[in-house]
């Protein structure tokens, strides 16, 4: 439908059109674990930039709620779909 927004003591005639969300991914990893660092096997094989998935793996790993913590460093490697995530402490 169409409304009136109030901008700034100015108003502006909007129309709200339909659009779709793309759909996040789900994925199982595999994953080895020891001391200050993580062995994650298995990483889907995923059409983005390498870097992307570096910072996809540290932002999971980094979440406390997962038993994550702060990631010093993610080395990803796309041909064996393999990855070692190293924390700045261990636990």
């Amino acid at each position: 439908g169409k409304h009136t927004v109030n901008l700034d003591n100015k108003t502006a005639d909007v129309t709200v059109k339909p659009f779709t969300l793309e759909m996040g991914i789900k994925f199982e990893l595999h994953v080895t674990i020891s001391g200050r660092k993580i062995n994650v096997s298995e990483v889907p094989e995923l059409y983005i930039p390498q870097e992307w998935m570096r910072d996809k793996l540290e932002l999971n790993f980094y979440k406390s709620e997962h038993g994550g913590g702060e990631v010093e460093n993610v080395d990803y490697d796309n041909r064996s779909r393999t990855a070692v995530i190293t924390f700045l402490r261990p636990g």
